[in-house]
């Protein structure tokens, strides 16, 4: 759930099996236009070969005890600028108030399991993401929301940095995202740069400003990549 993209899902299929480890620290876990944490450290494992990919990611907070842990699992296909996938989100909070990860009943489970579809035209790319099974937030009636959020980004490069605005929304009420019916939750603008520490080895580091209009909230998040 990460601010910056796991994995890129607009990735050229690879002709060879390609291997990701990599680490992000960030002064806040900003996901979606939601808070989810204080000072985090995100890892990363990934391995893809031709434009399908298998990746590991989770988050656990560096300085605030209660911040919840987070382990999530995602299949994806690439082919051009088309992608489609899964995910299976774990949290140690939720319905089971052990955190067991291989406790999957409906009404019990920590685990969200979400879809996600999307096309990237690269000047800009689409992406759609719904919860269909696992512990989703619920709409007004109290019934599943099947919690869906579509979001809008546009990367460019300006200044010596790469840069990318998104536009995130919820199209209807879910408990998941706090919304009553459509509403905007993700406007933010990140810049990547890559520092230079000596000549074989460069820091990537990252800054973004994120607004959830819905919440009135917003935040500026730092944050930076170990990586091979």
């Amino acid at each position: 759930m990460a601010m910056v993209a796991v994995m890129s899902t607009a990735a050229i299929a690879q002709e060879r099996v390609e291997t990701t480890v990599s680490a992000d620290v960030v002064n806040q876990y900003i996901w979606r236009g939601q808070d989810l944490g204080n000072v985090s450290l995100q890892p990363t494992l990934g391995i893809a070969y031709k434009g399908l990919s298998l990746s590991a990611w989770g988050s656990v907070g560096l300085t605030e005890p209660s911040d919840t842990k987070e382990f999530d699992i995602t299949i994806g296909y690439t082919a051009g600028g088309f992608n489609i996938g899964v995910t299976d989100y774990w949290f140690s909070t939720g319905l089971d108030p052990q955190g067991r990860y291989f406790k999957y009943d409906a009404h019990g489970t920590n685990h969200v399991f979400e879809a996600n579809i999307g096309y990237d035209f690269g000047a800009a790319s689409i992406q759609c993401y719904t919860n269909f099974a696992g512990n989703d937030g619920v709409n007004a009636d109290g019934d599943r929301a099947y919690s869906t959020y579509v979001e809008l980004a546009a990367p460019f490069r300006l200044g010596g940095a790469d840069w990318t605005a998104t536009l995130g929304a919820v199209p209807f009420a879910t408990s998941s995202y706090g919304t009553s019916g459509f509403a905007v939750t993700n406007l933010s603008l990140q810049a990547t740069k890559a520092i230079t520490i000596t000549d074989k080895f460069a820091l990537p580091v990252f800054a973004g400003i994120t607004a959830n209009p819905c919440a009135q909230k917003a935040y500026l998040v730092f944050g930076f990549t170990l990586e091979p």
